[in-house]
């Protein structure tokens, strides 16, 4: 057993799965997924490389886990839960979305999508990883036909389209520097809703 092995052992605190997850996690949100390589995360773990193998045997191993974390406390435990906290009617947990991304965009810390970003960067659509952030995107399509579809407007699938359009378009412009980019969406999608006849006052 390798020094490094050693201290895995000793830790005790988390499984060595979990603490090279986490470790991935932090760097591909930061940096990216094609700019950070296994040792970095191996680094930024303190652990051994025979241990990050053992559990992820590939870098697409590691980057499928970031993916999965990011929905659970992007998607789920971020969007969804503070969208429906924030506002009363689906109409308003829609245009909430904006609320928080005015307040993620401000931000110093502000790193993107990580599921277009990892699309981008890949840019294969053969490869699993790619495949997975399509997946991803996918979902949070369908939690927006979710709330369309609470709001009454009859085609909530098409919808859920226009409502991502404008996010992932705030996302990019946000980017590029523009930190007003959120309160521009929610302009937009004040004006989608009632195109819609969904009442917004």
């Amino acid at each position: 057993m390798t020094e490094t092995e050693s201290a895995d052992a000793r830790s005790g605190l988390e499984s060595g799965s979990e603490r090279i997850g986490r470790a991935a996690y932090e760097l591909f949100a930061a940096r990216g997924v094609r700019e950070v390589g296994v040792d970095a995360v191996i680094a930024h773990a303190g652990t051994a490389k025979m241990t990050l193998y053992r559990n992820f045997p590939s870098k697409d191993d590691l980057i499928l886990d970031f993916l999965r974390r990011r929905e659970v406390l992007w998607t789920r435990g971020w969007l969804q839960h503070e969208s429906r906290l924030r506002g009363e009617r689906p109409q308003d947990q829609l245009l909430a979305i904006f609320d928080l991304f005015s307040e993620w965009f401000a931000r110093s810390d502000f790193e993107g999508c990580s599921f277009l970003t990892t699309m981008m960067e890949i840019n294969d659509p053969e490869s699993v990883v790619f495949q997975a952030s399509v997946e991803y995107l996918a979902h949070i399509r369908s939690y927006l036909r979710e709330l369309a579809a609470e709001a009454g407007i009859a085609d909530p699938a098409r919808f859920a389209r226009q409502w991502h359009v404008l996010m992932k378009g705030s996302i990019m412009a946000a980017h590029e520097g523009d930190r007003e980019a959120a309160r521009v969406a929610k302009e937009m999608g004040v004006l989608l809703l009632r195109a819609h006849a969904v009442p917004v006052d």
